[in-house]
């Protein structure tokens, strides 16, 4: 499977995660949001095993991209704040990066 999608799936899997746990400690929400929470934790850390990537910490800092990108999505669909423009533009100077190192040519 390509990088991208496995990316897509590690970062709202994170995402729902974490946000499991801002849900019982800031919203006031039930511990029982913490099952599907660690749930969530796992899928993500078991996702990012899938890229194709010769080191883990080249697989992890192209992902951060990606997460940035997936946070502001989550942000404006989960939370109902739309990002503004520097969100907008400090994403794509993320993803910009990633794919520079996740595809960037190397000397093989």
């Amino acid at each position: 499977m390509p990088a991208i999608p496995i990316y897509i799936v590690a970062a709202f899997a994170e995402i729902g995660g974490c946000f499991a746990f801002w849900a019982w400690l800031r919203l006031g929400k039930s511990p029982l949001w913490l099952v599907p929470g660690m749930a969530s934790l796992v899928l993500f850390a078991w996702a990012l095993t899938r890229v194709d990537a010769d080191f883990a910490g080249r697989a992890y800092a192209a992902y951060g991209g990606v997460y940035i990108l997936a946070s502001l999505v989550w942000m404006w669909g989960a939370e109902g704040s739309r990002p503004d423009r520097w969100d907008v533009i400090g994403a794509v100077v993320c993803i910009a990066g990633a794919v520079l190192i996740l595809f960037g040519p190397r000397g093989r």
